[in-house]
């Protein structure tokens, strides 16, 4: 039985919008906070797949969310391509050594760093199909980090506001980059296929700097590469929606979506829903894009927000969520007060 989140990936206009948030598992649940202080550091958490599929579910569980999103992290991948990843408080992820100035030659890979990662999604599929989770109602979703926001990372070991140390780096040696984002889009193929062998039923691309590069290097860096990836999974698995989210790519995003052939395209907060709507490929399911920080906030502008981006796609696939993850910070009852709201607006 196909849920209504996988319907609506697939191309169906349901009777009412699926809902999912990304990072809707983590830090602003309190039984989140409990299981980590239990567990420990982040990786550790990742890398216990018993822990890691309990994460996943309990959004769900608390919320009815339509989507569960595998609790991981985008770093997995170039932690298995040989770079050591640590996650220090107050940080933020670190990765060594930075390829800025050191060779993608000498790492060696550890594969095995991702088989927590399979273990977690086949723990998970297993119980959304109990009739606790609608008995396979819910859509298990996959993801990986897409190339270019991956090479930011392990160019300068860590994350940056605008992406200095890479985005030089592909002006300066292209060729060296295009070799790391070739190396991370080989393994992303890899990854999602097992996640997807695993039990996942669609999956999702993250770009969150793909706003950063200019409209030439946006082709090269993440056009062309996502494309890649896409073109390799519906060999592999035809069936299974891919859900492409360029953050920041602004009046990129139909070539975005036209290019790479994604089956979703997903829409950060700033992106106009009217626009979009009028601007993306006819029939092409949506995903977004209430601002994350209007939910952190819960002013009376929260219900008008999300009626207004459910109206703007009310003739196309849209599956609302945020336009990037939710708050640690964010309130339970602001998050229910978004449930209501787009139930009650469908109703």
């Amino acid at each position: 039985m196909a849920g209504l989140l996988l319907d609506t990936l697939r191309g169906s206009v349901g009777p009412c919008a699926p809902v999912w948030l990304m990072r809707q598992a983590g830090r602003y649940l309190p039984e989140y906070r409990a299981l980590r202080a239990e567990k420990g550091g982040f990786l550790e958490l990742v890398n216990d797949s018993e822990a890691a599929a309990e994460v996943t579910l309990q959004p769900v569980r608390r919320f009815g969310f339509d989507g569960a999103i595998l609790f991981s992290d985008i770093l997995i991948v170039p932690h298995a391509l040989g770079q050591d990843l640590a996650f220090l408080a107050g940080e933020g992820p670190k990765l060594s050594p930075p390829l800025v100035d050191a060779s993608l030659a000498a790492l060696e890979p550890v594969l095995g760093r991702m088989e927590p990662v399979y273990r977690t999604v086949a723990l998970v599929k297993a119980q959304l199909a109990s009739a606790e989770y609608g008995a396979g109602s819910v859509t298990l979703l996959g993801f990986a980090g897409s190339p270019w926001t991956v090479a930011t990372y392990m160019i300068a070991g860590e994350g940056s506001r605008d992406q200095h140390e890479a985005r030089a780096m592909a002006y300066r040696d292209p060729e060296a980059v295009q070799a790391i984002v070739d190396a991370i889009g080989d393994l992303t193929i890899e990854y999602l296929a097992r996640q997807i062998e695993a039990g996942a039923e669609a999956v999702q691309l993250f770009d969150s700097w793909a706003g950063s590069l200019a409209p030439r290097e946006f082709e090269r860096w993440v056009i062309a590469p996502n494309a890649r990836i896409v073109a390799a999974l519906k060999q592999r698995h035809p069936q299974v929606p891919v859900i492409g989210f360029p953050k920041g790519a602004g009046a990129k995003l139909p070539a975005y979506a036209r290019e790479t052939a994604v089956d979703a395209v997903g829409l950060d907060e700033t992106v106009d829903p009217l626009w979009a709507a009028a601007a993306l490929p006819a029939g092409m399911p949506v995903q977004g894009n209430l601002d994350p920080l209007l939910l952190l906030a819960g002013s009376e502008a929260l219900e008008p927000a999300v009626r207004a981006i459910l109206e703007a796609f009310a003739e196309r696939p849209h599956v609302f969520n945020l336009g990037h993850g939710i708050d640690k910070e964010t309130p339970i009852g602001h998050v229910e007060r978004l449930l209501a709201t787009v139930r009650d607006a469908q109703a």
